[in-house]
């Protein structure tokens, strides 16, 4: 499957800030669009491919922080980046706490800029692979027989088939049967691969990274 370009959305009420904002990403290759409140940004449809928001602070109604949270709340998780003449420490805390991919205070140098929405872009596109290799394992598992996936379960928990059979009551034979079943399935050739598989269903980071 082919990633959609990156994006970059600009969300400021300054008209000034959103036309030079838009000025420096095209003229660095980036594609870009531009908004002038939070709630405008928020009508339009959650981009399909790795997406970056630069965002101001203090903004009329929504403030930066606001949409920051209205994003959290509804399970999109655009990259934000913050930029703000009226920061302040705690201000920058609680943004970063939220998730935000960087704070730059005003002014800020534009290759400053173009450097944290480059990082931005590519950990969202990371998420994306993350959340694609997820949704690829948790299919894979809900292919599962009840009894193949206490199979699975003994499986990665790092008991041999005999142990699980005594575990299912069941003979040693039919464990075999079922555990090969259970690696056909899900595709992998290895008890070390089929963690990995388990690791990923569940969102949890890969043992040792």
């Amino acid at each position: 499957m082919k990633t959609p370009p990156g994006l970059v959305c600009v969300v400021d009420d300054e008209a000034s800030v959103r036309k030079s904002l838009v000025w420096l990403f095209r003229s660095a290759g980036l594609v870009v669009d531009a908004f002038e409140s939070a709630r405008a940004y928020l009508a339009r449809a959650a981009h399909d491919g790795p997406s970056c928001l630069v965002l101001d602070v203090q903004m009329p109604e929504l403030t930066g922080l606001d949409l920051q949270r209205a994003l959290l709340e509804s399970g999109r998780e655009e990259q934000v980046i913050f930029i703000t003449g009226r920061g302040d420490i705690p201000m920058c805390a609680r943004a970063m706490k939220a998730g935000a991919a960087d704070f730059l205070p005003k002014p800020f140098d534009d290759d400053e800029l173009l450097a944290a929405v480059e990082r931005a872009l590519a950990r969202s596109n990371q998420n994306r692979l993350r959340q694609a290799e997820q949704a690829d394992a948790r299919a894979r598992i809900a292919t599962l027989t009840p009894r193949e996936f206490q199979v699975f379960e003994g499986v990665i928990a790092g008991k041999m088939s005999k142990e699980i059979a005594a575990d299912l009551g069941t003979a040693l034979k039919t464990v075999k049967v079922q555990r090969g079943r259970v690696m056909e399935k899900m595709g992998v050739v290895s008890v070390a691969e089929l963690v990995r598989m388990a690791q990923k269903a569940a969102g949890a980071p890969p043992i040792g990274s």
